[in-house]
């Protein structure tokens, strides 16, 4: 009997040169098959066409337009659903296409989902283009971390609001998270299909972040996996378009706080957040022009 393939599901919105880089990588990172679903958000490169028409283990799936990350993700998840591929039934990977597994890092991931049967998400330790490892695993924003980490983190960034957001200083340590980056996770088929996979009113940004509170609401754990590792050029889409991600990030985390304090009483706490956060979103867009 064939082994079935592990799913990898990406977005792509003209990725360029990564994605050939992304899917060499593939082939080292498990000793199972992989089936890869390139989720195209109306990417204009051809690279997503190409790779698919070349690559037998890799499907192109048009979106129908830029929907963003999460419906993308959630597109791509119920098209691999309507077909008939041999797959795992208890797992499958999201991940940028921007990102380059190491040899045995779907593998890691796997393994330690299997320690940790309460696991509905795992992440890798994700390495960036200088070698230094991304917080990846990091505490669920509240409004207090959140504002704290919103107004000091560029100008002080060992400030305390931040430390306890980013919770970066056990990289070095398999354990449960507050949520893990979307980047590249880990996640099993029914814990996802029972939250609704990823919220689709997020267009861009903080969807991970909500992922891993819903998962974590539900009942299942978020593991930090750092035996499994990967690289991802962090960052490059949105350095490329500044005027349109940055407002788009603070956009998702109203949406993220303000779903979490919805009651009549806490009006003024979204209005505050409201115009705090437009006005941040127009600074750190000043900010970008300026480099």
């Amino acid at each position: 009997m064939n082994t079935p393939a592990i799913a990898v599901i990406t977005v792509t919105y003209s990725p360029g040169e990564h994605l050939d880089a992304f899917l060499d990588s593939l082939e080292q990172a498990s000793t199972r098959p992989t089936l890869c679903v390139l989720a195209d958000n109306g990417s204009t490169d051809g690279a997503p066409e190409r790779a698919a028409a070349a690559r037998e283990n890799v499907h192109f799936v048009p979106t129908g337009g830029n929907i963003g990350y999460g419906a993308g993700m959630n597109a791509g998840a119920a098209w691999l659903k309507g077909q008939d591929f041999n797959i795992a039934p208890d797992f499958f990977i999201i991940a940028n296409p921007d990102v380059v597994f190491d040899p045995g890092s779907i593998d890691e991931l796997i393994e330690c989902a299997q320690r940790w049967p309460e696991a509905a998400a795992v992440g890798p330790y994700i390495r960036q283009d200088d070698g230094s490892a991304y917080p990846s695993a990091r505490a669920l924003p509240n409004i207090r971390n959140g504002i704290g980490h919103a107004m000091l983190g560029t100008i002080w960034p060992s400030n305390p609001f931040t430390q306890a957001y980013r919770d970066g200083n056990r990289m070095d340590q398999e354990r449960i998270a507050g949520w893990l980056s979307g980047s590249c996770l880990l996640l099993r088929w029914d814990a996802f299909e029972r939250i609704g996979g990823f919220d689709e009113r997020y267009f861009m940004y903080m969807e991970d972040v909500d992922l891993g509170d819903r998962l974590a609401r539900a009942g299942y754990d978020n593991v930090f996996c750092p035996q499994a590792q990967i690289t991802h050029a962090v960052g490059h889409a949105a350095s490329k378009t500044p005027e349109s991600m940055l407002p788009a990030h603070h956009e998702s985390a109203y949406r993220y706080q303000a779903d979490r304090h919805p009651h009549l009483w806490q009006l003024p706490l979204r209005v505050l957040l409201r115009v705090g956060l437009q006005l941040r979103a127009k600074l750190a867009v000043i900010r970008a022009r300026r480099k």
